[in-house]
C-alpha cells in the first residue's frame, strides 16, 4: 500500500511539474509573438506601432517568473524595449531592435517558443539580425526602403 502512495505522490508531482512547464512555455511564447509584432510594426515604418507594441512586449516580460527566464535576462530584454517604446523616431527604434533581437535570437535558442519553425534572418546593410515565423524576408531595418533585403541565415525548429 505504501508503495502505491509513494507511486501517486510522485506522478502527482510530475503532473504539476509538466502543466508548469507548459505554462511557462506559454508565457516566454507570447513574449515571441510581441517581439514579431515589433518587427512587422518596423518592416511596415509605423513608429507609433512599433512603440505599442514594445509596451505590450514589456507587459509579458514583466510577467515571466524569474524561474523560467533569469531577472537578468529579462532586464535586458526590458531594458531594450522600453527604448523601443520611447523613441519617437523609427531610425532610433530600429537601432534598438537590433540589441532586441540578439538577444531574442539567444533566447529561443534555449526555450521552444513556436510550434512553427522561427527563422534568424540577416541584413549585410544593417550587420543586424531578427527573428522571424516566416522565411519570407520583410526588413525591420530599413521597411519600404529595402523590404526584401536579406537573407536566411538558420532555422530553429
Amino acid at each position: 500500500m505504501k508503495k502505491y502512495i509513494i507511486t501517486a505522490v510522485f506522478s502527482l508531482f510530475s503532473i504539476i511539474s509538466i502543466s508548469a512547464q507548459s505554462k511557462s512555455d506559454a508565457q516566454v511564447s507570447k513574449l515571441y509573438q510581441n517581439y514579431i509584432t515589433i518587427k512587422t510594426a518596423l518592416a511596415s515604418d509605423d513608429a507609433d506601432k512599433t512603440s505599442k507594441a514594445a509596451a505590450e512586449f514589456i507587459k509579458t516580460a514583466s510577467a515571466i517568473d524569474y524561474k523560467v527566464v533569469s531577472e537578468g535576462n529579462l532586464n535586458v530584454l526590458r531594458k531594450d524595449a522600453t527604448a523601443i517604446s520611447d523613441a519617437r523616431s523609427i531610425a532610433a527604434q530600429r537601432e534598438t531592435f537590433s540589441n532586441l533581437s540578439d538577444n531574442m535570437i539567444a533566447l529561443t535558442k534555449e526555450f521552444k517558443l513556436s510550434a512553427k519553425p522561427v527563422f534568424v534572418q540577416y541584413c549585410p546593410m544593417a550587420d543586424a539580425s531578427w527573428l522571424s515565423n516566416e522565411k519570407q524576408i520583410s526588413n525591420p531595418y530599413y521597411g519600404s526602403s529595402m523590404l526584401t533585403c536579406g537573407s536566411v541565415k538558420s532555422e530553429i525548429k
